[in-house]
């Protein structure tokens, strides 16, 4: 019998990084949580010193248990979930596909915060790409995962409007605050068999894979509104960047400001003073606001314009 709305459960948790954290925190205050499993530890930093996922930092401090496994389908693993005799498994964030045995190890099946409004941006970059790709909104979604990539049943969706400034980090952080807000508010609910899974329209399927750093490079031939929204998508991986002078620039942040200076081609600079750097785009014009050339600090363009890193009339990323 399913347990009632309110009532507390047996859950395990799969998620390992900052993103997953408050909704590990939403599971410990609804659920018995019997175990906590992340990715291995990985090197990091310049000393590629062996560094916990958040998750397992957070689980560790709250008294759970946690695992690590580094294969999921030799069997064993699954095995091991379907010990813990759960009655549901939470996934936000793990990082791999779960075989079929661990999906049907818990009594309820495993149930995943997703960050976007499905079927939209599957895979593993849904906000990164919902912010490149200019969505006025995104939000969270639960869904009770099946064997594809993000293609099991929904029950609970949460919408947020994208602010046409913000960063993939900024929103990052929102949703994930949402997704345990809606771990809350729905999971006893789905506990208690009161949602009801809706199949996902097929139709309205798009993806959002994994990023790479060449995901960074910054397509000068297309407007300024695209140029800006790649920008704060690439923040804060990979990053954006481009080429001046035959080397690598960072671009961190721009702002649109509209017309072109006649004759000027896409990635030329028309502006380099001691205010502002201005380039042309495919139709229009941006400002560049800060960068980082390679090997420097992080500064505002125009001090970049001042160093002599760029000057008007100069064509970046060539």
């Amino acid at each position: 019998m399913a347990p009632g709305e309110g009532a507390r459960f047996r859950a395990l948790f799969f998620g390992s990084p900052d993103f997953a954290v408050p909704s590990l925190e939403a599971l410990h205050e609804i659920a018995d949580v019997v175990g906590v499993v992340c990715q291995p530890d990985k090197p990091a930093g310049r000393g590629l010193a062996l560094t916990a996922p958040p998750v397992k930092a957070r689980a560790r401090d709250l008294g759970l248990a946690v695992v690590q496994p580094t294969k999921l389908r030799t069997g064993e693993f699954g095995e091991w979930v379907r010990a813990q005799r759960v009655d549901v498994a939470l996934v936000v964030a793990y990082g791999r596909i779960l075989p079929g045995d661990v999906l049907s190890g818990p009594r309820l099946g495993c149930v995943n915060v997703h960050a976007s409004l499905l079927p939209k941006y599957r895979g593993a970059a849904p906000i990164a790409w919902a912010v490149v790709r200019g969505e006025s909104s995104t939000g969270v979604t639960l869904m009770k995962l099946d064997e594809g990539m993000d293609t099991g049943p929904t029950f609970a969706r949460v919408v947020t409007p994208i602010d046409p400034d913000e960063t993939t980090g900024e929103l990052a952080a929102r949703l994930s605050r949402l997704g345990a807000d809606a771990v809350r508010e729905w999971l006893p609910k789905y506990m208690a068999g009161s949602c009801r899974l809706e199949n996902q329209d097929e139709a309205g399927a798009t993806t959002a894979p994994m990023l790479d750093k060449e995901d960074g490079r910054i397509d000068w031939s297309r407007g300024a509104r695209h140029v800006h929204d790649h920008v704060r998508g690439m923040s804060p991986w990979p990053g954006a960047f481009t080429t001046s002078r035959g080397r690598t620039v960072k671009v961190h942040a721009t702002r649109v400001v509209g017309g072109r200076r006649p004759g000027a081609q896409p990635a030329e600079v028309v502006v380099a003073d001691k205010s502002r750097v201005l380039v042309a785009c495919g139709t229009d014009c941006i400002e560049i606001v800060t960068v980082q050339p390679e090997g420097k600090r992080g500064m505002r363009a125009s001090e970049w314009a001042m160093g002599r890193g760029v000057a008007e009339g100069d064509v970046l990323g060539g």
